[in-house]
This record gives structure tokens, sequence and C-alpha cells, in this order.
């Protein structure tokens, strides 16, 4: 029978952890399960289950002996006072809200005004926040900042970002330059290799406390079901980070949102988590009941579907949104765009350019006369295409020429199609 008892620091691979459960083994020939917490600054707070007597290097790091430390002879007081200050910071940041460790933890030169989503999510009892700040403020280091510090304060455990595909890679590559923070994507190759080495039958989310996984997969019910499975109806100290968070708004300008199935899957996972970060630098897409919707998402409490969104203060509590021209009156600088427009007047009639808008023109207002009695989605459809060809133009012949090869070989096909059917109907018709 080992001598491990709750509350001990010891020592398990090649890492110190603080013992804060015991399962004592049931008979001599099984072993004692142990639940441990770590005490490393890069950790800490990660948990780890063991089997104590299984494990090759554990030990139970002893109590100091005070003999050993008195013939060491007293510190120097200049450092003493250091360590007492190192202590006392690291107590009064624990729970002290206005005051952060974060930012000494990251990699990264922080700008003043990216310590504003830290301030306001310590702050708020759940973490609910939505940060909206304008292109190129630095969204994902104002979430890393969030995310790094609820872990040191040991209110997070378990971490999903669910990001656009093409930046998987680059939030998992900027949380462990950045902050230290080891992120598994989970994707199809990830839960090939875990049931390559765990068995068919295993969870994937059970195997690591922090993942990405793309919004492409999040919408997959493959992927979902086993989340749901790991989370619970509620799980304590997990945090969603949803990236672009726009995407899982309802799109629709009528009265009623109608529900992507990004949207219905963000909407069941939501409230599984108890801290969530919504990131995205365009909130809102125009319509007010979809905007409304994606709040209630985030914060079901102090907002509801349906009901647009007219309080201000209310929207100040959640959310954060700063442009670059707000930050360049308090002395922020960012480069300032301008738009210039070239003015090209005095062409020949005869220009190719001109000559090939009149005709594009033409083609466009014949369209529209065909379709004029079609359905809706019809005449979306084949507008689409024209303004696609218009935009080509707008950029260069060559890449116009491309474009209009693609869509008359397209036409081709169709009016191909059209005339076997007229041909096949025709054979039907004599042979009555």
């Amino acid at each position: 029978m080992t001598d491990i008892v709750t509350g001990q620091i010891v020592r398990v691979r090649s890492r110190q952890y603080l013992v804060e459960e015991v399962v004592s083994k049931p008979t001599k020939e099984q072993d004692t399960k142990v639940s441990l917490s770590c005490l490393e600054d890069d950790a800490l707070g990660e948990s780890l289950e063991v089997l104590w007597e299984r494990e090759i290097d554990a030990k139970i790091v002893g109590a100091t002996s005070w003999e050993s430390i008195a013939n060491r002879g007293f510190d120097n007081p200049r450092l003493f006072s250091a360590y007492l200050h190192t202590l006392r910071w690291n107590c009064v940041t624990s729970t002290d809200a206005k005051l952060f460790q974060a930012p000494y933890r990251a990699g990264i030169e922080v700008k003043a005004y990216q310590l504003e989503p830290l301030r306001k999510a310590l702050l708020m009892p759940r973490v609910g926040l939505f940060i909206a700040d304008d292109v190129g403020l630095g969204k994902t280091i104002e979430a890393g900042l969030i995310l790094r510090e609820m872990l040191m304060r040991q209110k997070v455990r378990r971490v999903v970002i669910s990001c656009p595909p093409s930046v998987v890679r680059q939030w998992q590559e900027e949380m462990e330059s950045r902050f230290g923070l080891t992120f598994m994507i989970l994707d199809r190759e990830f839960i090939a290799a875990r049931r390559q080495e765990r068995g068919y039958g295993i969870n994937p989310w059970m195997t690591h406390t922090r993942f990405i996984i793309s919004h492409a997969l999040l919408r997959d019910e493959t992927y979902t079901a086993p989340l749901r499975d790991w989370l619970g109806d509620f799980a304590a100290a997990s945090m969603l980070i949803l990236d672009e968070a726009h995407n899982a708004a309802p799109a629709s300008g009528a009265k009623y949102a109608v529900d992507s199935q990004l949207t219905k899957t963000v909407r069941d996972l939501a409230p599984r988590f108890e801290h969530k970060l919504f990131l995205s630098a365009t909130p809102h897409n125009g319509h007010s009941n979809s905007f409304a919707a994606l709040l209630e998402i985030l914060d079901p409490q102090r907002f509801c579907r349906g009901v647009p969104v007219r309080n201000r203060k209310l929207l100040d509590t959640v959310m954060v949104r700063r442009l670059k021209q707000d930050l360049r009156e308090i002395g922020e600088e960012f480069p300032q765009r301008y738009v210039l427009p070239i003015v090209i007047d005095n062409l020949p009639e005869d220009a190719p350019e001109l000559k090939l808008s009149r005709l594009l023109q033409q083609y466009r207002n014949l369209r529209e006369e065909k379709l004029k009695d079609a359905a809706k989605s019809t005449q979306t459809t084949a507008m689409l295409v024209i303004t696609s060809l218009q935009k080509r133009l707008l950029s260069s012949i060559e890449a116009f020429a491309r474009t209009l090869k693609v869509h008359r070989t397209g036409m081709e096909k169709q009016a191909a199609n059209r005339t076997s059917i007229h041909q096949l109907e025709f054979r039907l018709s004599h042979a009555k």
C-alpha cells in the first residue's frame, strides 16, 4: 500500500503535481489511481490521472528539512524581498480582477488597448464576451490573453477553439508561439491516430484538454456527437472560443432569421460551456434579427431572439468594439488608408474596354428579359454570373476572356441537353 495522500506534492514524468484525489486499490493485485494537478508554470492546473505503482519515476517530494535551510544561512535581504513580493503578486492576482498575469507570460508586445477585453472578461462571473475589434487590431492576441489568464487562475481546464478551416494552423501556431499553449487540431487524421492507439471506441475529445476544430467539421455530427458526450449537459471550467462568429449568425433579410447548420450546432453546444468568447470584425450583418439571435447564443440572460438590440449600455456589457480611427484619436499609430480614384477620360468609342462593356450590358438586359417570369432564385443565380463577368472585365480583358470561355461552355452544354430532351420527347410522341 502506497503512502501517498491528498495534498502532497509529487514528481511524475519530470514534472511536479499536487495530489487532488487518491483512489485506493481494492485488491493487492491492482494499482492505486491518483488524480494530479500540474504545478509547473507552462501547464499550471492541467489534470493528470496515473496508476501510481506503474509510473517509473514517480516519487513524493518530501518536506523541506529545516536543518538544511539553517546550514545554508540567510538569504540576501534584497533577494528575499523580491521573492516575497512575487508570492504576494501571485496571491493577489488570483483574486483581484484588476491585476493581470497573462501579459507577462506572453511572448508578445502587448498594446494598451488590447488589455481592455481582458479587464472586461475578468469582471464577469462567467466570461461571455464578444470581441468585435476592427481587422488588424489583434483579436487573436486579446482572446489568448483572456485564455492564458483564466488558465493561470485555474478557472478554465478545457478549451475548444472553432475557426474557419483556412486559419486552423494559424491559431495553433499562435497559441504555441505567443502563449506557450499546446492545442490539438481535431480532424480526420487525429481521430484515426487516436483510434489506432487506444481502440476504435475511444472518444477523441477525451484524449486532451485543448482542441481546435474548423467550422466545417463542427457542423458534422460525426465530430459533434462525441463533443457533446465529453461536455455533458454542462462542463464546468470549460471555454468556447468562436472565431469569425458572424458565420454562426442566422442570415436572413426576412422577419424571422433562419438557422443554418452551423447556427444550430453552436446554439446546442454553447450552453454546455461555462465561458464563451466570440470573435468577429463584422458582428452585424445588417439584419437586427440575425444579430439578436447571435447575441442570444452568447448570453441568453440579456438578449432574446427576435427582440432588436437597442440598449447600448446592455450591449457594451458583453461587447468590445473599437475601430482603427477610434484608436488613432487616443494616440495609437495605424496606417491611414486613402482611396484615390483614377479618372480616364477621352477614350475612343471603339476602345476594346468600352465596346466589351456595352456588349456585356446588352447581354445582361437580354438575360433579364428572358428570365423575368422565372423564379426568384433562378434570376438571382443568373445575375450572379453576369456580375462575375462584369467584375472580371474591370480586372483585365484576359481574366474576362477566361471567365467568358467557361460561361460559354456551360451554356453550350445546357443547350445540348435541352436539344437532346426535345429529340427524346419528339421520338416518344411519334412512337405513341
